[in-house]
């Protein structure tokens, strides 16, 4: 029996999944005691994945906003420009391993990684 290999899209989703691990990783890690926590979620629209941030105080959400976006197409990770929109250029393109590595080992939770370098 052989498995079909995954779709772009499932793979987009994926690591979409892995960059919330990292987000969430970077922040328990620079604050370990903090009371405050930041949780991130993945929002499926119609083009784009959204990376939403999560106050969370004595285990009830706020509110937060975007972190990211991400082309559901392409992969690629965009700045966010507004709630609804992402800035114009890309940042990374995850279907690259090299960039997907550097978006990973780079993110941070306030999203100082996805500035034009």
């Amino acid at each position: 029996m052989t498995v079909a290999p995954l779709s772009l899209t499932a793979r987009v989703e994926m690591w979409a999944m892995d960059l919330v691990d990292a987000l969430e990783a970077d922040y328990k890690r620079r604050y370990p005691n903090s009371f405050h926590d930041k949780k991130f979620e993945v929002k499926v629209g119609r083009k784009y994945l959204k990376i939403n941030q999560i106050d969370v105080r004595d285990g009830v959400e706020f509110g937060g906003g975007v972190h990211a976006f991400i082309d559901k197409n392409t992969g690629e990770v965009y700045k966010p420009a507004s709630w609804r929109a992402p800035a114009k250029h890309v940042r990374y393109d995850l279907r690259i391993i090299n960039q997907r590595e550097e978006c990973l080992a780079r993110a941070d939770w306030a999203g100082g990684y996805l500035y034009l370098r």
